[in-house]
């Protein structure tokens, strides 16, 4: 088999590997082998007729599904036992149409990745853009914690604009990348070459960009390619774990430069997504999960993504491996060290949010809205008092988690807590209450 097919089947398998456990990857999906296509099929060779029956009733969709996300073509497949390949399958015609010049991740795209009020704004403003590059918001600036799908939506513009138009220069690296390649440039007297590379395209994305604050040299020369492409209408989008402001030692003409499109944030999901995400990943496993599982899972995996579909791969992997039907009791078995005691909660503002609200019988959605009556306003200052004080979030990021508030209303709402709890002893030991059940102690 020729090596680009071989080369084009190792994309395949890496969506597969991200959207099973690691048990079913192995066991099922590692050994096969693409043969040919012809059409449109594809040729699949698999290694004995049990692997072949089971991938046949369960994971066919899955397969099929991972193809079309990895070359965005439709191709039915057809699987082959080693006996079964003749010479004519053997000399088909072994076409590529995965041969391309493309870094981006092929799981990374709009319809796998699952909206919900913790991420709306950035996956509105991401699919903006990615319908109207340098038209829409330019810069784009996605910032949020780690694994909360930051790389999914910036891969998922890029992936969309080469789909309208597939000539377009798309170029996707993270930070270290560009200073690694800026670097080695400079040592290597190809600095042309470098910037030819970074200037000389239609898309740029650029992940993790607060790992260049304090490089001087890379922050000079990132500045250039940005002023470079802006000025010649191209787009740029960047992500980080935190807003322009908030990046240290980043110089101030760069971080003007990021405030002049669109800032958006995205927050740990909410119950209702993380549910959504779960069901998605259950899907995508062909696997029925109950509702009461799913529910547990989300009600203790409250951090990020991946964490979240990491646990529901652990508790797939627990049940194929046990021989046992997924539920609440398996999974909590298959978690209990992720659920240790003595590992310590990770406390975000939405936990804090969903708590607060379940103690004053409200929903979380009445604690971020505008609404101003007694009975939201006052758990909504509680709920703010409580991110001040149990989670190292800057004001503008807590602001961010109530509805877009400003950070001078955190600070009255943090302040009007403080002092009432010195003069009511009933709210001093709701606080209390409240802060055991989030912190878990």
């Amino acid at each position: 088999m020729e090596n680009k097919l071989a080369h084009s089947w190792t994309k395949v398998l890496k969506i597969l590997e991200g959207e099973t456990s690691p048990v079913s990857y192995e066991t099922w999906f590692k050994t096969l082998k693409p043969i040919a296509i012809q059409e449109n099929t594809l040729f699949v060779e698999t290694y004995d007729e049990f692997t072949k029956d089971i991938l046949q009733k369960r994971y066919m969709l899955l397969l099929e599904n991972s193809v079309k996300q990895a070359i965005n073509q439709q191709y039915e497949i057809q699987l082959l036992l080693p006996n079964e390949i003749t010479e004519d399958d053997k000399k088909m015609q072994r076409t590529d149409p995965l041969d391309t010049q493309s870094n981006l991740n092929p799981r990374y795209i709009f319809d796998t990745f699952v909206v919900g009020n913790s991420n709306r704004m950035a996956h509105a403003a991401s699919l903006a853009v990615a319908e109207s590059p340098a038209k829409a918001y330019n810069p784009l600036f996605l910032y949020g914690g780690v694994g909360l799908g930051k790389t999914h939506l910036m891969q998922s513009i890029g992936h969309f604009i080469l789909s309208q138009k597939p000539d377009t220069k798309v170029l996707y690296a993270s930070s270290e990348k560009f200073t690694n390649e800026l670097i080695n440039s400079i040592k290597d007297d190809k600095n042309e070459e470098f910037r030819k590379k970074y200037r000389n395209i239609d898309v740029l994305l650029i992940d993790d960009i607060q790992f260049i604050a304090g490089k001087e040299r890379t922050q000079e020369e990132f500045f250039h390619t940005f002023n470079t492409l802006h000025e010649a209408n191209k787009q740029i989008i960047v992500s980080s774990d935190r807003p322009p402001k908030e990046i240290e030692t980043l110089e101030d003409r760069l971080r003007s430069r990021f405030e002049w499109g669109l800032i958006a944030d995205i927050q740990p999901p909410d119950f209702e997504t993380r549910i959504a995400i779960l069901r998605k990943k259950a899907e995508l496993e062909r696997m029925i999960v109950p509702n009461d599982v799913l529910h547990f899972v989300a009600k203790s995996i409250v951090s990020n993504i991946r964490e979240l579909e990491g646990a529901l791969n652990r508790i797939i992997a627990f049940s194929d491996l046990a021989s046992q039907e997924v539920t609440v009791e398996l999974a909590n078995e298959a978690l209990k060290d992720l659920m240790s005691n003595d590992k310590p909660r990770v406390i975000t503002a939405e936990l804090i949010q969903e708590i607060v609200a379940s103690h004053y019988k409200l929903k979380t959605e009445d604690l971020r809205s505008k609404k101003r009556t007694r009975n939201i306003s006052h758990p909504r200052q509680v709920a703010m008092y409580l991110c001040r004080t149990l989670t190292d979030l800057s004001l503008p990021r807590i602001g961010a988690a109530f509805g877009g508030r400003d950070h001078t209303t955190i600070l009255h709402g943090y302040e009007k807590i403080n002092e009432e709890i010195n003069e009511d002893q009933d709210l001093k030991k709701t606080i209390t209450e409240l802060e055991k059940s989030i912190t878990g102690k």
